[in-house]
């Protein structure tokens, strides 16, 4: 049995599509808006139709592990914290210098041979708690595109009062983003060039993502947005200030992180990319008006300063935190200004989560 019919075994019928002539549909749950014909799927190869019914991926994971929320990376977001980090199978993008490939191309490379397991939303949230999580984050390939599945964990989540994040490639729908507001806290996006046509390379198209990123701040997520630098793909000085002003226009708030391209996937012959890049692109975001801009998949510092007086507020190196003095809910202690961020816990509800051992994040 291939790995495409046992994941067929492992769905739902999906909610974000609509119904056209023919039996066919349209899928809801990226920018493709894929029209799928009866017997077919679609770009990400996960979402298909059966019979003039749309399925999405349900009740599996090919990987759960407990990570510091600093990898996501989010540094807004409960410093030193642990995240419990689901993944599942797919992608609605081919990034050739893809570093999580084996899980995102899974159905696209013949390489990548994987296993799954079966679960359910409250076996990842017990887990979670008995790691001492504080958010449950959908990570390592795709999730909009198993965007149901997604939601049936978080509601899970939020009942048991721990915070709820995506690390996607904002690809997404207004319909998509509208589904999951009532359950998703969290959204980081890969903003992966400015470029239309660096877009098509990778199977995708700028807009939507341009779209996406000012409807997910307009819509109250918390967002944080990464770069990864690819020499020769994004490193030009054009396209990396056209990415800071483009986010300033938006939000001088919203957190930029500009992170090192190690040779990976399809572009092992690459090189990696110069810590050089990195500072100029730093550079040009704090030119650009970024109150937050920091550099990641380095050992250099990457600190949080207050964007009114300049005073350290978070202490890092790599993704270890060294030191945190934002007052809860979210203020400098020096000047008392408000930090963007989610700083603080809502109380865990843990009455329907009986016989979970619980311990604190190290």
């Amino acid at each position: 049995m291939t790995l495409a019919e046992q994941l067929a075994r492992n769905v739902a019928e999906a909610d974000l599509y609509e119904r056209l002539e023919g039996n066919r549909v349209r899928c809801l749950a990226c920018g493709h808006r894929c029209p799928i014909p009866a017997g077919f799927a679609g770009v990400c190869k996960v979402r298909f139709n059966r019979a003039g019914t749309l399925y999405s991926p349900h009740g599996y994971v090919n990987s759960l592990r407990c990570d510091p929320i600093e990898k996501k990376p989010f540094y807004h977001v409960r410093p030193g914290s642990a995240a419990m980090s689901f993944g599942m199978l797919g992608c609605s993008l081919h990034c050739s210098y893809c570093q999580n490939w084996i899980t995102s191309q899974a159905l696209r490379d013949l390489r990548s041979t994987l296993e799954f397991r079966p679960v359910t939303p409250r076996e990842i949230v017990r887990r979670a708690l008995a790691a001492g999580a504080e958010s449950v984050v959908s990570t390592y390939n795709e999730p909009l595109i198993t965007s149901e599945w997604a939601v049936a964990v978080f509601e899970e989540a939020h009942r048991a009062g721990l915070l709820t994040g995506f690390v996607s490639n904002g690809n997404a729908t207004p319909e998509a983003l509208r589904y999951l507001r009532p359950h998703l806290d969290l959204f980081k996006v890969d903003l992966k060039s400015f470029s239309d046509r660096r877009y098509h390379e990778l199977g995708g198209r700028l807009k939507p993502i341009l779209e996406s990123i000012a409807l997910i701040h307009e819509m109250g997520f918390w967002m944080e947005v990464v770069t990864l630098v690819v020499p020769g793909f994004n490193d030009s000085s054009e396209e990396l200030g056209s990415i800071a002003r483009f986010l300033a226009g938006i939000s001088r708030d919203i957190p930029w992180h500009v992170i090192a391209f190690h040779p990976d996937y399809k572009m092992r012959e690459a090189r990696a990319t110069p810590i050089e890049t990195l500072r100029r692109a730093v550079a040009m975001g704090r030119e650009a008006g970024l109150h937050f801009v920091y550099l990641g998949n380095v050992s250099d510092r990457a600190d949080t300063r207050c964007a009114a007086c300049g005073a350290p507020l978070v202490e890092r190196c790599g993704m270890r935190v060294l030191m945190n003095r934002v007052v809860e809910p979210g203020h400098c202690p020096d000047c008392g200004s408000a930090v963007p961020g989610v700083w603080t816990m809502a109380p865990r509800r843990r009455e329907d989560l009986t016989g979970v051992v619980y311990r604190q994040c190290g």
